[in-house]
């Protein structure tokens, strides 16, 4: 079997596991299992819990030995790619340079952890942005996209035409927004990267 990124989330069916020992304890770990899904195994993390994908006709040996398995994934990514907020307004920096002609010049650019219904926020009048801290460990490219978005919306509040065209030249937008779809739909949340209805 191989391993997706974290991202394709399927239609899962949820339950629980107890982690095999050394793991943390349950509650920490959630298991789900998709009939649509055949071969593949993946883990995200969602907030403070580790979200293990699994097929559903997977016994509980294999369920176990891939547990053990995925486990390590996310906190891995994570560990080298750790984004504080410093890092993450420098990101910002160069993707308006590179992106928008550094018109897009954020006050301040922060994770936070009480954002749980949207990817990313934008207060244009105060030049602030905010990131959901359930994005941290997914791709570096679905960050970019969600950090982008926001940094458009200070140049364009609204999700009409022109603030399409701001992000056309941002590359794997597509399959940014399928990430997140992918991932919302696993955890009935929003689908774009802030709730205002793309």
């Amino acid at each position: 079997m191989s391993a997706d990124p974290p991202c394709r989330a399927g239609t899962p069916r949820r339950g629980k596991t107890t982690p095999p020992p050394g793991l943390p304890a349950a509650g920490a770990i959630e298991v789900r299992r998709s009939a649509r899904r055949r071969r593949t195994v993946s883990a995200y993390r969602e907030g403070d819990r580790t979200i293990v994908l699994i097929p559903a006709r997977m016994s509980e040996a294999e369920e176990r030995r891939w547990v053990t398995v995925m486990l390590d994934k996310p906190a891995a990514r994570e560990s080298r790619h750790p984004l504080g907020d410093a890092e993450l307004a420098e990101r910002a920096e160069r993707l308006s340079a590179r992106f928008l002609d550094g018109r897009a010049r954020p006050a301040s650019v922060r994770w936070v952890t009480h954002q749980n219904t949207r990817w990313g926020s934008c207060a244009p009048a105060e030049g602030s942005i905010r990131l959901s801290h359930r994005l941290r460990g997914m791709p570096e490219y679905v960050v970019d996209y969600v950090l982008l978005h926001e940094l458009a919306h200070l140049l364009v509040p609204g999700h009409g035409p022109d603030f399409w065209r701001l992000l056309e030249a941002c590359p794997r937008t597509e399959r940014a927004r399928g990430c997140l779809e992918g991932v919302a739909a696993a955890g009935r949340l929003p689908q774009g990267p802030d709730a205002r209805g793309e």
